[in-house]
C-alpha cells in the first residue's frame, strides 16, 4: 500500500505531524507552560475538554524522569549507591549536586576560607563530623615538598628551617581566627557530633557548646591548661583526646592542673587519649575518681613524673588501658603493696613502646594483675626476661605478639604454658621464634586452643612457599632455555 496524502484512507498531514514525537513534544509542553502561567477567567476553563493530544501525558514530555522525583525518595536512592559513585552523581545536574550534599556526614576542612563563608553549610548542610586540623595550616600550595604525619599534612617552602623550630606552629592560624571559624560552625551544624581542632582557645569551645548540645567525641590539638576551661561546658562529651605536644609539630603544656578542671568537668567520659601531656600522681586520680564512667585510658608519648601509676587504681570501671609510643611507663612506681590494681581490667595494649625497664614493667602488671587480654605490637625491649614477668598474670585468655625480635620460642613457651586459661595465641613476624624449636608440650597446648595464628618468621614461610616454583634463582638460572627458538614457525 502506498502512503499517496491524495488517498483519503492514508496519512494525512496531521497524522505524519503526530508522528513526529519530538516536534509535538515541543509544541505541548510550549502551551503547557503557557497555559499555567495564564489566570482562569470563566468557570467554564476550569472543567477539561476532550483533545485530540489527551494520548500525550506530561511526564512523556520530560527527557529527566528523577526530576518529577521528590527530594526524600531520591535521597534514599542516592543513600543506596555506593561511595565511589559520588562524584560523578554530583555531576548530573544542580539538584543532585544539593542532594549529594545533604547525604554528606563528615567532612576534613581544606581551606579556611571555605568556612568563614559559610559555604560549607550551603554545600553539606547535615553534617555531623567535621575535622578543621589541615584547613587550620596555611602553608604554601605552591612548594613541592610536602611534610606528613598521622596528625596533619602541610607544604613547607624552600627555606630550610632553625635546627630545633617546630615546623607546623610555622604555619599555625591565630587563635582569633580559629574562634572565628568555630563560631560559624557551631552556627551551621547544630546537630554536630565529632569535632577535630587545632589552636582554638576556651571561647572558641565554648561557643561550640553552647550551640552543638549533642558533640560526643573531641579531639583538641595544641591544648593547654587554660583551653581545657571551655570543654566543661560540654555535657554530653563521652569521648576526648588531648594532643598536647608533638616532637617537632607543635608544643604545649597539659599538666595536673588541666586534668584536674578535665575531670571535674567531663564526668561523662568513656574514651579518654592523653597524647605528650604532663601531670602526675594527683592527675591522674581526680580523672579516677571524678570520670566514673571511663572504660578506656590511652597514654601516647606520655610525660608524666615518677609515681603515676599507683593512680591507675581509683579507675575503678577501667577495661582497657594502652599505651601507644611511650619510652617509659614509669621509672620510679614505689613500693607494689602502694600500688593498688585494677579490677575491672580486662585488655592491656602495647605498641611501638620501649620496655626495657623491669621494674616499672612488674609494677604495671601488678595494677593490672586481672587482665584477660594481653597485645605486644612493635614493642622494644621485650626479651625473655622482661616478658617472664607476665607470669604473674594468671587470667590471661589472649595472647597477641607482632614485630618482637628479641623474643625467642623459649621464652614464648616459659610463659604460656603457666596460663592455665589461655584460649587464643597471636604470633607474627617475631623473628626468633623458629618452628623448629616447638616443643612436644608447645605442640600439645596449640591443639588445645580455640585460635591460633602462627605466622613468626615470614621469610622462612615464603621460602617454604616458594620450593618447587624455582622462583628466587637468579635470571639465567629462572630463564633457562629449554627449547630451540629457532625452531619455531615464524621465528
Amino acid at each position: 500500500m502506498s502512503c499517496s496524502p491524495e488517498k483519503p484512507n492514508g496519512n494525512s498531514p496531521l497524522k505524519l505531524w503526530i508522528k513526529n514525537k519530538k516536534v509535538l513534544n515541543n509544541v505541548l509542553f510550549t502551551m503547557r507552560l503557557q497555559s499555567l502561567t495564564k489566570q482562569p477567567q470563566t468557570p467554564s476553563l476550569l472543567t477539561p475538554r476532550p483533545h485530540k493530544t489527551e494520548g500525550f501525558t506530561f511526564p512523556e514530555l520530560v527527557s529527566d524522569k528523577t526530576s518529577l522525583l521528590p527530594d526524600e525518595i531520591l535521597l534514599q536512592i542516592l543513600s543506596k549507591l555506593p561511595d565511589s559513585q559520588r562524584n560523578s552523581n554530583s555531576l548530573v545536574s544542580k539538584r543532585w549536586l544539593n542532594l549529594q550534599g545533604r547525604l554528606v556526614k563528615s567532612v576534613k576542612l581544606l581551606d579556611w576560607n571555605f568556612l568563614v563563608s559559610s559555604r560549607l553549610f550551603v554545600r553539606f548542610p547535615n553534617l555531623v563530623h567535621v575535622d578543621l586540623v589541615e584547613g587550620s595550616l596555611t602553608s604554601p600550595r605552591n612548594s613541592g615538598i610536602l611534610c606528613t604525619h598521622k596528625v596533619a599534612s602541610f607544604y613547607v617552602d624552600t627555606d630550610t628551617e632553625p635546627k630545633g623550630s617546630l615546623a607546623c606552629e610555622r604555619f599555625m592560624l591565630h587563635a582569633d581566627e580559629i574562634d572565628l571559624g568555630l563560631r560559624n560552625l557551631a552556627n551551621g551544624c547544630p546537630n554536630l557530633r565529632r569535632l577535630v581542632v587545632l589552636n582554638a582557645s576556651e571561647m572558641g569551645l565554648l561557643s561550640v557548646a553552647e550551640e552543638c548540645p549533642t558533640l560526643q567525641e573531641l579531639e583538641l590539638h595544641r591544648c593547654n591548661d587554660r583551653v581545657l576551661r571551655g570543654i566543661a561546658a560540654f555535657q554530653n562529651l563521652q569521648i576526648l583526646r588531648l594532643i598536647a605536644d608533638i616532637d617537632g609539630f607543635y608544643s604545649s603544656v597539659v599538666s595536673d592542673v588541666g586534668l584536674t578542671i578535665l575531670a571535674q568537668g567531663c564526668k561523662r567520659l568513656v574514651k579518654l587519649e592523653l597524647n605528650g601531656c604532663q601531670g602526675s600522681y594527683d592527675g591522674i586520680r581526680a580523672i579516677g575518681q571524678c570520670c566514673q564512667m571511663l572504660e578506656e585510658l590511652t597514654f601516647c608519648d606520655h610525660k608524666m613524673e615518677d609515681g603515676w601509676l599507683a593512680a591507675l587504681s581509683y579507675c575503678e570501671n577501667l577495661k582497657t588501658l594502652r599505651f601507644l609510643s611511650c619510652k617509659t611507663i614509669d621509672l620510679n612506681p614505689g613500693p607494689h603493696e602502694h600500688l593498688g590494681s585494677c579490677p575491672t581490667l580486662e585488655r592491656l595494649h602495647f605498641e611501638k613502646c620501649q620496655l626495657r625497664d623491669k621494674q616499672s614493667v612488674r609494677a604495671l602488671f601488678v595494677v593490672c594483675q586481672g587482665v584477660k587480654d594481653i597485645i605486644f605490637k612493635n614493642c622494644w625491649g621485650l626479651n625473655n626476661d622482661i616478658f617472664s614477668i607476665t607470669t604473674d598474670l594468671r587470667s590471661v585468655k589472649l595472647l597477641s605478639l607482632e614485630g618482637c625480635p628479641v623474643l625467642t620460642t623459649a621464652g614464648l613457651e616459659l610463659v604460656v604454658i603457666s596460663w592455665m586459661e589461655i584460649q587464643s595465641l597471636r604470633v607474627v613476624s617475631c623473628n626468633k621464634i623458629k618452628d623448629t624449636e616447638i616443643s612436644p608440650v608447645l605442640s600439645y597446648l596449640f591443639s588445645t586452643l580455640k585460635d591460633l595464628q602462627w605466622r613468626p618468621d615470614t621469610k622462612s614461610l615464603l621460602s617454604a612457599n616458594l620450593v618447587g616454583s624455582r622462583m628466587g634463582k637468579r635470571g639465567a638460572k629462572f630463564f633457562k632455555k629449554t627449547c630451540d627458538w629457532k625452531a619455531l614457525t615464524g621465528a
